[in-house]
């Protein structure tokens, strides 16, 4: 029978709430699962079992794995039942041969582990017998330090599990252990990385878009539904709100002086996105702000700008460069789509010489020369939800 081995690692820590969070995880691998015909997912104590269909694509349950928070690593291979007292490794034998026969290797190593330590036979002992084995029917060379093939055997209580492979998975937690936060995302590189940090951390995002229309096209709202849809491969669930700015940032240009207008727009983008993030019942408000890189992330802009939320604000890439980022934008699958060319609100109406120290007290004095509340409500009133799911009908 061919199936599925998941290990992971931060939920063996949690002690009497690990539970949980192996419910959690079990939960998010059959929703990234559901429509490749799953039935069984098992929780054998530091590993899970996912027993696989015969219809079931192999590839498609590749990729989808690599996706799941909460898996360090996997491994697709077969599973033989095994006697603890009167192991008999024929079987297990030929599952491993079984296993290689579409590998090209010229080296190869076995590890095997055995979860259980009644069985009569010791993990070296099933080592050499298999190794003795595969050298037998292949000819191939043992190298422990640097093989080409690995061939990994679990032992479990009643079952031996053997692979060829090992896949690493993103690691963290799983989606939805941490609650809900909303992430203020805009078409650039920063954004989506940030939101990602904090899925792989168990949140389960919410995004919010400040769109410059009606002064510019939807160029930006177009990406970030992108951007947004590949994050929810990774959480299967996202809302996102997509706030008409242009006309706010408007008001904000003809009645305040110059200098302190990005410190008044980013004011303005999380006192609507505090009142959005509340109807989601999140906890927190996500930026991709990273310290010193535009004047709006300098350390008094930046307080300046947390002085308008309620809410905590938490800022993932507070201490990477841009290089950092862009490197992990890459890994994630965001840069192609955040490098492509767009309208973005924070484009507009950017002055010269944007104040880099803003003090509380001026930022006080000019707020009032506008009717914030208003703005605010204006704000959240046009706001505009989609939903997205994943995997789709379509996916």
């Amino acid at each position: 029978m061919r199936c599925v081995i998941a290990h992971y690692h931060e939920l063996a820590l949690k002690g009497n709430n690990r539970d949980y969070f192996e419910r959690c995880l079990i939960k998010n691998i059959r929703t990234a699962l559901k429509d490749v015909g799953i039935r069984q997912v098992e929780d054998l104590h530091s590993r899970i079992r996912i027993r696989l269909p015969l219809e079931a694509s192999l590839e498609v349950v590749r990729d989808r794995l690599r996706l799941v928070c909460g898996i360090v690593n996997f491994s697709l291979g077969r599973v033989v039942p095994l006697e603890l007292s009167n192991p008999n490794l024929d079987v297990l034998t030929t599952a491993v041969l079984e296993e290689i026969e579409s590998q090209s290797f010229t080296t190869f190593r076995v590890t095997a582990k055995r979860a259980d330590k009644r069985l009569a036979l010791t993990s070296m002992d099933i080592e050499r017998a298999l190794g003795a084995a595969v050298c037998n029917r292949t000819g191939k060379k043992v190298s422990l330090k640097n093989p080409d093939l690995t061939i990994y055997v679990e032992l479990l209580s009643k079952e031996a599990f053997c692979s060829a492979e090992k896949i690493e998975g993103p690691g963290g937690m799983p989606v939805g252990v941490s609650g809900k936060i909303t992430c203020l995302i805009s078409g650039g590189i920063d954004s989506p990385v940030a939101a990602y940090r904090m899925v792989k951390r168990g949140c389960l995002a919410s995004f919010i878009h400040f769109s410059g229309r009606p002064l510019v096209s939807r160029a930006s709202e177009e990406k970030v539904h992108e951007l947004v849809r590949h994050l929810t491969t990774f959480q299967y669930e996202s809302r996102l709100y997509v706030v008409p700015f242009g006309e706010i940032q408007r008001e904000i240009v003809i009645n305040t002086p110059a200098p302190f207008r990005v410190v008044l727009y980013r004011r303005m983008m999380v006192r609507i996105a505090e009142e959005l993030a509340r109807r989601e019942q999140c906890w927190a408000l996500v930026t991709g702000d990273s310290l010193g890189q535009v004047a709006s992330q300098t350390p008094q802009n930046l307080c300046a700008i947390d002085e308008a939320a309620e809410l905590p604000i938490l800022r993932p890439l507070i201490g990477m460069d841009k290089r950092e980022i862009i490197d992990e934008a890459k890994r994630l699958g965001t840069y192609e789509t955040s490098i492509e060319p767009d309208q973005d609100c924070c484009k507009l109406f950017v002055p010269p010489h944007p104040s880099t120290k803003t003090r509380l007290d001026d930022v006080h004095k000019v707020e009032h020369l506008i009717d914030v509340a208003t703005l605010v409500k204006r704000g959240v009133e046009k706001a505009e939800l989609t939903e997205f799911l994943f995997p789709s009908s379509t996916a």
